[in-house]
Protein backbone atom coordinates (compact mmCIF):
# COMPACT_ATOMS: atom_id res chain seq x y z
CA UNK A 1 0.00 0.00 0.00
CA UNK A 2 1.08 3.49 -0.90
CA UNK A 3 2.95 5.41 2.03
CA UNK A 4 0.87 8.49 1.42
CA UNK A 5 -2.94 9.14 0.96
CA UNK A 6 -2.34 11.67 -2.11
CA UNK A 7 -0.11 8.37 -4.07
CA UNK A 8 -3.06 5.81 -3.27
CA UNK A 9 -5.29 8.66 -4.47
CA UNK A 10 -3.35 8.69 -8.01
CA UNK A 11 -3.00 5.49 -8.01
CA UNK A 12 -6.72 4.69 -8.50
CA UNK A 13 -7.95 7.56 -9.86
CA UNK A 14 -5.74 9.65 -11.91
CA UNK A 15 -7.98 9.86 -14.72
CA UNK A 16 -10.87 10.32 -12.52
CA UNK A 17 -8.94 13.33 -10.96
CA UNK A 18 -7.55 14.72 -14.37
CA UNK A 19 -10.90 15.31 -15.72
CA UNK A 20 -12.45 16.92 -12.59
CA UNK A 21 -9.43 19.28 -13.09
CA UNK A 22 -10.48 20.23 -16.72
CA UNK A 23 -14.12 20.36 -15.91
CA UNK A 24 -12.43 23.19 -12.87
CA UNK A 25 -10.56 25.21 -15.60
CA UNK A 26 -13.49 25.50 -17.99
CA UNK A 27 -15.60 27.17 -15.37
CA UNK A 28 -13.06 29.74 -15.18
CA UNK A 29 -14.37 31.71 -18.17
CA UNK A 30 -17.74 31.92 -16.84
CA UNK A 31 -16.82 32.99 -13.37
CA UNK A 32 -14.89 35.62 -14.58
CA UNK A 33 -17.69 36.55 -17.15
CA UNK A 34 -20.43 36.60 -13.90
CA UNK A 35 -18.21 39.09 -12.15
CA UNK A 36 -17.05 41.65 -15.39
CA UNK A 37 -21.12 41.10 -16.38
CA UNK A 38 -22.49 43.78 -13.42
CA UNK A 39 -19.80 46.40 -14.32
CA UNK A 40 -21.03 46.61 -18.06
CA UNK A 41 -24.77 46.94 -16.82
CA UNK A 42 -24.05 49.38 -14.51
CA UNK A 43 -21.87 51.56 -16.35
CA UNK A 44 -23.31 50.82 -19.95
CA UNK A 45 -26.90 49.52 -19.93
CA UNK A 46 -28.05 51.70 -16.10
CA UNK A 47 -25.93 54.80 -16.93
CA UNK A 48 -25.05 54.40 -20.85
CA UNK A 49 -25.74 57.74 -23.00
CA UNK A 50 -27.89 55.03 -25.41
CA UNK A 51 -27.45 53.22 -28.22
CA UNK A 52 -25.06 52.22 -30.16
CA UNK A 53 -23.93 50.48 -27.03
CA UNK A 54 -20.35 49.27 -26.60
CA UNK A 55 -18.64 47.32 -24.11
CA UNK A 56 -15.68 45.01 -23.36
CA UNK A 57 -15.70 41.31 -22.53
CA UNK A 58 -12.73 38.85 -22.06
CA UNK A 59 -10.67 41.13 -23.48
CA UNK A 60 -12.81 41.78 -26.54
CA UNK A 61 -14.90 44.83 -27.70
CA UNK A 62 -18.59 44.55 -28.62
CA UNK A 63 -20.88 46.35 -30.16
CA UNK A 64 -25.10 46.32 -29.70
CA UNK A 65 -28.00 47.96 -30.83
CA UNK A 66 -31.37 48.43 -29.69
CA UNK A 67 -32.79 50.44 -27.46
CA UNK A 68 -31.30 50.65 -23.51
CA UNK A 69 -34.66 48.65 -22.12
CA UNK A 70 -33.60 46.13 -24.54
CA UNK A 71 -30.16 46.16 -24.00
CA UNK A 72 -30.10 46.25 -20.35
CA UNK A 73 -32.42 42.61 -20.53
CA UNK A 74 -30.05 41.24 -22.36
CA UNK A 75 -27.07 41.57 -20.62
CA UNK A 76 -29.30 40.88 -17.59
CA UNK A 77 -30.38 37.44 -19.78
CA UNK A 78 -27.11 37.13 -19.54
CA UNK A 79 -25.82 37.32 -16.09
CA UNK A 80 -28.76 35.08 -15.61
CA UNK A 81 -27.07 32.18 -17.90
CA UNK A 82 -24.09 32.45 -16.15
CA UNK A 83 -25.17 32.16 -13.06
CA UNK A 84 -26.76 29.08 -14.53
CA UNK A 85 -23.65 27.65 -15.78
CA UNK A 86 -21.57 28.52 -12.29
CA UNK A 87 -24.26 27.07 -10.45
CA UNK A 88 -24.46 23.60 -12.71
CA UNK A 89 -20.24 23.64 -13.11
CA UNK A 90 -20.51 23.57 -8.85
CA UNK A 91 -23.26 21.02 -9.04
CA UNK A 92 -21.19 18.52 -11.51
CA UNK A 93 -18.06 18.98 -9.67
CA UNK A 94 -19.63 18.51 -6.07
CA UNK A 95 -21.65 15.48 -7.35
CA UNK A 96 -18.40 13.59 -9.30
CA UNK A 97 -16.33 14.58 -6.18
CA UNK A 98 -18.97 12.47 -4.04
CA UNK A 99 -18.91 9.67 -6.63
CA UNK A 100 -15.14 8.96 -6.84
CA UNK A 101 -14.77 9.81 -2.80
CA UNK A 102 -17.11 6.70 -2.27
CA UNK A 103 -15.41 4.54 -4.74
CA UNK A 104 -11.70 4.74 -3.38
CA UNK A 105 -13.64 4.72 0.30
CA UNK A 106 -14.85 1.03 -0.30
CA UNK A 107 -11.64 -0.12 -2.23
CA UNK A 108 -9.70 0.99 0.54
CA UNK A 109 -11.54 -0.41 3.19
CA UNK A 110 -11.90 -3.71 1.71
CA UNK A 111 -7.67 -3.28 1.39
CA UNK A 112 -7.57 -3.06 5.34
CA UNK A 113 -9.78 -5.65 5.57
CA UNK A 114 -7.53 -8.16 3.29
CA UNK A 115 -4.21 -6.86 4.92
CA UNK A 116 -6.11 -7.36 8.48
CA UNK A 117 -7.17 -10.80 7.51
CA UNK A 118 -3.42 -11.50 6.60
CA UNK A 119 -1.90 -10.51 9.86
CA UNK A 120 0.43 -12.92 11.75
CA UNK A 121 -1.45 -14.57 14.30
CA UNK A 122 0.76 -13.44 17.44
CA UNK A 123 -0.43 -9.84 15.94
CA UNK A 124 -4.16 -10.50 16.72
CA UNK A 125 -3.34 -11.37 20.14
CA UNK A 126 -1.70 -8.18 20.58
CA UNK A 127 -4.62 -6.35 18.70
CA UNK A 128 -8.18 -6.20 20.45
CA UNK A 129 -11.37 -5.82 18.48
CA UNK A 130 -12.16 -2.12 19.77
CA UNK A 131 -8.70 -1.36 17.92
CA UNK A 132 -9.07 -2.84 14.58
CA UNK A 133 -13.01 -1.97 13.84
CA UNK A 134 -12.52 1.83 14.03
CA UNK A 135 -9.61 1.41 11.60
CA UNK A 136 -11.43 0.30 8.67
CA UNK A 137 -14.92 1.87 9.97
CA UNK A 138 -15.05 4.96 11.47
CA UNK A 139 -11.65 6.06 11.05
CA UNK A 140 -11.42 5.92 7.31
CA UNK A 141 -15.07 7.71 6.99
CA UNK A 142 -13.05 11.40 6.85
CA UNK A 143 -10.63 10.06 4.21
CA UNK A 144 -14.06 9.83 2.06
CA UNK A 145 -14.38 13.67 1.83
CA UNK A 146 -10.85 13.71 1.20
CA UNK A 147 -10.08 11.96 -1.52
CA UNK A 148 -12.61 13.14 -4.08
CA UNK A 149 -11.34 17.33 -3.30
CA UNK A 150 -7.31 16.34 -2.46
CA UNK A 151 -6.53 17.78 -6.13
CA UNK A 152 -10.19 19.08 -7.66
CA UNK A 153 -10.62 21.64 -4.73
CA UNK A 154 -7.24 23.66 -4.55
CA UNK A 155 -7.52 24.05 -8.58
CA UNK A 156 -11.29 25.20 -7.77
CA UNK A 157 -10.77 27.49 -4.95
CA UNK A 158 -7.34 28.71 -5.79
CA UNK A 159 -8.61 29.09 -9.71
CA UNK A 160 -11.40 31.22 -8.23
CA UNK A 161 -9.10 32.82 -6.08
CA UNK A 162 -6.97 33.78 -8.88
CA UNK A 163 -9.66 34.75 -11.06
CA UNK A 164 -11.06 37.32 -8.57
CA UNK A 165 -7.56 38.79 -7.59
CA UNK A 166 -7.17 39.17 -11.26
CA UNK A 167 -10.59 41.06 -11.58
CA UNK A 168 -9.29 43.42 -8.92
CA UNK A 169 -6.07 44.17 -10.46
CA UNK A 170 -7.59 44.92 -13.66
CA UNK A 171 -10.16 47.34 -12.00
CA UNK A 172 -7.10 48.60 -10.18
CA UNK A 173 -3.54 47.42 -9.65
CA UNK A 174 -2.43 49.30 -6.54
CA UNK A 175 -5.89 47.75 -5.19
CA UNK A 176 -5.08 44.62 -6.36
CA UNK A 177 -2.04 44.85 -4.42
CA UNK A 178 -3.51 45.50 -1.53
CA UNK A 179 -6.54 43.00 -1.32
CA UNK A 180 -3.24 40.24 -1.10
CA UNK A 181 -0.69 42.56 0.60
CA UNK A 182 -1.20 39.96 3.83
CA UNK A 183 -1.65 36.40 2.19
CA UNK A 184 2.38 35.86 2.61
CA UNK A 185 1.74 36.33 6.43
CA UNK A 186 -1.44 33.96 5.78
CA UNK A 187 0.61 31.39 3.89
CA UNK A 188 3.18 30.86 6.40
CA UNK A 189 1.02 31.13 10.00
CA UNK A 190 -1.65 28.83 9.28
CA UNK A 191 -0.01 25.47 8.01
CA UNK A 192 2.45 25.84 10.95
CA UNK A 193 -0.72 26.67 13.17
CA UNK A 194 -2.58 23.75 11.44
CA UNK A 195 0.28 21.21 11.83
CA UNK A 196 -0.43 21.08 15.38
CA UNK A 197 -4.05 20.55 15.29
CA UNK A 198 -3.42 17.36 13.20
CA UNK A 199 -0.72 16.14 15.54
CA UNK A 200 -3.49 16.54 18.11
CA UNK A 201 -6.09 14.70 16.10
CA UNK A 202 -3.64 12.21 15.73
CA UNK A 203 -3.18 11.83 19.37
CA UNK A 204 -6.78 11.98 20.06
CA UNK A 205 -7.68 8.95 17.13
CA UNK A 206 -4.62 6.81 19.40
CA UNK A 207 -7.09 7.45 22.47
CA UNK A 208 -10.22 6.55 21.47
CA UNK A 209 -9.23 3.26 19.94
CA UNK A 210 -7.76 2.45 23.66
CA UNK A 211 -11.51 3.70 24.83
CA UNK A 212 -12.54 0.80 22.35
CA UNK A 213 -10.59 -1.74 23.27
CA UNK A 214 -11.38 -1.10 27.04
CA UNK A 215 -15.15 -1.62 26.36
CA UNK A 216 -14.17 -4.68 24.23
CA UNK A 217 -12.44 -5.91 27.09
CA UNK A 218 -15.26 -5.00 29.77
CA UNK A 219 -17.70 -6.61 27.88
CA UNK A 220 -15.81 -9.80 26.96
CA UNK A 221 -14.54 -10.31 30.20
CA UNK A 222 -17.75 -9.08 32.00
CA UNK A 223 -17.69 -12.15 33.87
CA UNK A 224 -14.15 -12.10 35.47
CA UNK A 225 -14.83 -8.35 36.35
CA UNK A 226 -17.81 -9.36 38.57
CA UNK A 227 -16.57 -12.22 40.24
CA UNK A 228 -13.38 -10.08 41.12
CA UNK A 229 -15.20 -7.30 42.17
CA UNK A 230 -13.21 -4.89 40.32
CA UNK A 231 -15.60 -3.36 38.50
CA UNK A 232 -14.59 0.52 40.34
CA UNK A 233 -11.42 0.21 38.78
CA UNK A 234 -12.56 -0.39 35.69
CA UNK A 235 -14.35 2.88 35.88
CA UNK A 236 -11.50 4.70 37.36
CA UNK A 237 -9.46 3.80 34.07
CA UNK A 238 -12.45 4.42 31.81
CA UNK A 239 -12.07 8.17 33.36
CA UNK A 240 -8.86 8.14 33.01
CA UNK A 241 -9.28 7.32 29.28
CA UNK A 242 -12.33 9.80 28.89
CA UNK A 243 -10.62 12.77 30.72
CA UNK A 244 -7.39 12.52 28.46
CA UNK A 245 -9.91 12.27 24.99
CA UNK A 246 -11.73 15.58 26.73
CA UNK A 247 -8.75 17.43 27.40
CA UNK A 248 -7.41 16.72 23.62
CA UNK A 249 -10.27 17.76 22.08
CA UNK A 250 -10.57 20.83 24.28
CA UNK A 251 -7.34 21.80 22.68
CA UNK A 252 -8.30 21.35 19.62
CA UNK A 253 -11.08 23.66 19.92
CA UNK A 254 -9.00 26.25 21.06
CA UNK A 255 -6.69 25.98 18.20
CA UNK A 256 -8.61 25.11 15.28
CA UNK A 257 -10.97 28.66 16.55
CA UNK A 258 -7.62 30.66 16.83
CA UNK A 259 -6.53 29.65 13.32
CA UNK A 260 -10.29 30.89 12.19
CA UNK A 261 -10.21 34.25 14.48
CA UNK A 262 -6.17 35.04 12.80
CA UNK A 263 -7.74 34.32 9.46
CA UNK A 264 -10.46 36.31 9.56
CA UNK A 265 -8.20 39.40 11.58
CA UNK A 266 -6.26 39.13 8.89
CA UNK A 267 -8.63 38.94 6.23
CA UNK A 268 -10.25 42.38 7.50
CA UNK A 269 -7.12 44.13 8.36
CA UNK A 270 -7.52 45.08 4.40
CA UNK A 271 -10.57 47.32 4.28
CA UNK A 272 -9.55 48.77 7.83
CA UNK A 273 -6.62 50.03 5.69
CA UNK A 274 -8.76 51.00 3.19
CA UNK A 275 -11.21 52.79 5.53
CA UNK A 276 -8.31 54.87 7.46
CA UNK A 277 -5.95 55.56 5.01
CA UNK A 278 -8.51 56.30 2.38
CA UNK A 279 -9.06 54.88 -1.15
Amino acid sequence: METTIFRYILRYSTPQQLYLILVTVASYPFLFMSLELPKIIVNEAIDGKGPPFTFHLMGNAFEAGGTQIEFLLGLSLTYLFLVLMNGAFKYHINVYKGQLSERLLRRLRYQLYERMLRFPLPRFRKLGQGEIIPIITAEVEPLGGFIGTAYADPMFFGGQLVIILSFIVLQDPWLGLAAIAFYPLQIYLIPKLQRRVNQLAKQRIHNVRRLSDHIGESVSGIVELRANDTAAFELARFTQRLGRIYAIRFEIYRRKFFIKFLNNFLDKLTPFFFFSIGG
